[in-house]
């Protein structure tokens, strides 16, 4: 699965972005849907709707897709666990935004978020930060103690 580079404006990219999960035979299949606009100003709402079909509801890399992915979908809740009890803020911004070189998201099995949300934006930056802060914020609320 591979996201497309947005290349000028266009709503290709919504069209292969978001993941929706298929049953099929009992095997998990991953499908592109088009993705869904939330609200900047709710990670959890954004968690819910891009993060959770992967990451799990919980967070623990449980999500109704992991069984269709190539690599295990990443336990958020032991990323300061993982880093000397430091939550790696600026790691996950870097992931979410496709700067980081990370195995899972190298393949772009995880969509990377960046693009889409200045899709989202109208290339409105400000809130393409601001969508990536939340979204981390929440990320870094979910931290097991």
């Amino acid at each position: 699965m591979h996201v497309r580079k947005l290349f000028g404006m266009g709503a290709v990219l919504l069209l292969s972005a978001a993941f929706a999960v298929a049953q099929q035979a009992g095997t998990t299949q991953i499908k592109h849907v088009p993705v869904k606009a939330t609200s900047a100003a709710s990670g959890q709402e954004m968690y819910a709707s891009y993060c959770a079909v992967c990451h799990g509801a919980n967070a623990t890399g449980n999500g109704p897709a992991q069984s269709a992915l190539k690599i295990p979908a990443t336990d958020l809740t032991t990323l300061a666990q993982k880093n000397g009890g430091k939550y790696p803020a600026m790691h996950v911004s870097s992931a979410l935004r496709g700067d980081a070189e990370l195995a899972a998201h190298g393949s772009k099995d995880m969509p990377v978020w960046g693009p889409l949300f200045r899709n989202m934006s109208q290339g409105h930056d400000a809130e393409v930060q601001q969508r990536i802060a939340n979204i981390n914020s929440y990320i870094e609320s979910l931290q097991k103690k």
